[in-house]
């Protein structure tokens, strides 16, 4: 292989290399790693190990933590309100059995290929570099600007518990600067940076200290269901407080509970940060299934108990859209005040452990961007003492902090959520491309062709739900769709066999389970707001520029050096000794 200099050695060197652009993009955007290079030579790239100090209740923990945040104390009063009524304890059981099937797939990459990478790995073994960095930046991005805005959610919530408001005594106003960006929040700052230091320290201190909030949190879980059951009242699950108000447990039907279940859905997100912790596990086959798919099956059960709850306080159409726990508990209790600083101090505790856990994945996701050569390999490095991500924690820390301290939270919220779908629908595709596809032994267009073919019928029954008139044309365009997919499905399972089986934990009931993961990720893009859509297509356009400008020469430069894969390669089936992460000898 001819050797050659660093791309970005000189002005020369990058013009050359920017001239060059087309061809590299062609050879490196397709280009797949494989599991060995993953779990092996990019690794090393870090310098230092990770160590393996979590077990299975570790991550469960960091699971619950990640998803039990503010989200549930916002999003069920809207979706009972306005989408489901007291049927909004289904709509939590479907979005759950959503994360649930995403959260199979997600295990069966983190366990074959227990890397710090989470979806960027599982997705750059699949699918390529280019798709990867995309999908990861736009993550990435994702966790720092929901980040901000929980920093600033805990400053009002804060307020709350002690009986303070926030933005009257706790945040400075300088009105020299535009109206969404002058509220400066000290506060929201110090909690990040103090957080950031403690998963630079260690990470088995920060699972100590999520297992303390997190147990604080339930409790405050437990005392809100507990109370809603004793003080709340069964006939409020059917009966609205005005009679001309649709009436039943079902108000809204079948659709308001799918639309809930899209609204709350919001609420699970989290256990995707728990599978970048699947490098620091001591033994991923086993603590990685039960940590991931319990937390999910945890968070679910104690969601449907708090709608159930907050549903036998009042009628639906009583309840607060936007302080729906708050209104709850006064509107029954006679104006109990002090349940609003108890809801406040709960919501508190349930922030700081979301906080923490996506802070520790946004760090792992880009120390292993960093590991692949599309960013700078100082983002890769672990500390030799500390065995954490340092650099990139600190760096991604202080840029959290800055947006926090300047930015308002409805500014923030109208940025986020896309991507983490978008994440989810591609894992889901991942893991059955794996499956199905072997270069050396099958053509991969069977599969592909599936996948496009299922994925448009989605998109075209997801269009009909949230844009045709009601009605019976309606019904039978969906029910059409309805049969086109399961058609595909099982046409598909007949006519395509599977090229490699897990060797230790995998998918059940392949491709049925990612199938509807792909459906109901595609169902719930559907009802994201357009400034999320513009979000996400300004920021692909911004990390498009990033790859052709940097990523795709540094990446070239990999390449020519070595130290990365060449072009578009199978991932490869080696054998990896999962809990030591060596390969085995070959014969």
């Amino acid at each position: 292989m001819e050797r050659h200099g660093s791309s970005f050695s000189s002005f020369k060197s990058y013009f050359h290399a920017v001239s060059d652009t087309p061809r590299r993009f062609l050879r490196r955007a397709g280009s797949v790693s494989t599991a060995f290079e993953e779990t092996s030579r990019l690794r090393s790239r870090s310098e230092v190990e990770m160590r393996k100090n979590l077990r299975w209740y570790d991550l469960i923990c960091f699971g619950i933590g990640g998803m039990v945040g503010a989200g549930v104390f916002v999003t069920s009063g809207t979706a009972s309100h306005d989408k489901a009524g007291p049927a909004v304890i289904l709509s939590y059981a479907i979005a759950g059995l959503c994360a649930l099937l995403s959260a199979f797939c997600y295990t069966e990459f983190a366990v074959h290929m227990p890397v710090a990478g989470g979806a960027f790995s599982y997705i750059r073994v699949t699918f390529g570099e280019f798709t990867a960095f995309l999908t990861g930046a736009n993550l990435v991005m994702d966790y720092v600007l929901s980040n901000a805005a929980a920093a600033r959610s805990f400053t009002t919530y804060l307020g709350t518990a002690i009986g303070v408001s926030a933005e009257s005594k706790w945040r400075i106003t300088v009105s020299s600067l535009p109206k969404g960006f002058n509220q400066i929040d000290i506060i929201a700052v110090l909690i990040i940076l103090i957080l950031t230091l403690i998963i630079c320290y260690s990470t088995r201190e920060s699972s100590v200290l999520n297992m303390i909030l997190t147990a604080l949190h339930i409790l405050f879980i437990l005392f809100v269901i507990t109370m809603g059951f004793w003080k709340g009242d069964t006939k409020n699950f059917t009966e609205p407080s005005d009679l001309n108000h649709p009436g039943g447990f079902f108000p809204f039907g079948a659709p308001g509970v799918f639309n809930g279940a899209s609204l709350v859905y919001v609420s699970y997100i989290g256990y995707d940060a728990v599978s970048t912790l699947a490098e620091e596990v001591k033994n991923p086959i086993t603590d990685i299934p039960i940590g991931v798919s319990g937390s999910v099956i945890l968070v679910t059960i104690l969601y449907c108990l708090m709608a159930a709850s907050m549903s036998m306080l009042l009628p639906y159409d009583l309840i607060n859209p936007e302080s729906p726990f708050t209104g709850a508990f006064i509107g029954n209790l006679n104006g109990l005040k002090w349940v609003t600083n108890v809801i406040g101090v709960g919501a508190s505790f349930g922030i700081l452990t979301s906080l923490l856990v996506a802070m520790l994945g946004q760090a792992r996701y880009i120390c292993v961007i960093g590991r692949s050569g599309v960013v700078p390999v100082w983002f890769a490095k672990v500390h030799s003492k500390t065995s954490t991500p340092v650099n990139a924690s600190a760096f991604l820390g202080v840029l959290t902090a800055a947006i926090a301290l300047f930015t308002e939270l409805h500014i923030l919220l109208n940025l986020v959520s896309i991507g983490t779908l978008f994440v989810f629908l591609m894992v889901s595709n991942a893991v059955i491309y794996r499956r199905y596809v072997s270069i050396e032994t099958t053509s991969p267009w069977p599969t592909l062709s599936f996948l496009l073919s299922f994925s448009f019928t989605c998109i075209i029954f997801t269009l009909l739900w949230w844009l045709a008139p009601p009605g019976k044309p309606k019904g039978f365009m969906l029910g059409a769709c309805s049969m086109a997919a399961l058609g595909l499905v099982q046409l598909f399972v007949y006519m395509v066999p599977q090229a490699r089986k897990p060797d230790f934990w995998g998918v059940p009931l392949m491709p049925w389970i990612p199938s509807v993961s792909i459906f109901l990720n595609i169902f719930l893009l559907g009802n994201i707001d357009r400034p999320s859509y513009v979000r996400f297509g300004f920021f692909s356009i911004v990390t498009v520029l990033v790859y052709v400008l940097y990523s795709v020469h540094a990446s070239f430069d990999g390449e020519q050096q070595g130290s990365l894969c060449q072009k578009n390669v199978e991932m490869v089936k080696e054998p990896i000794d999962i809990e030591n992460l060596t390969p085995k000898m070959q014969s």
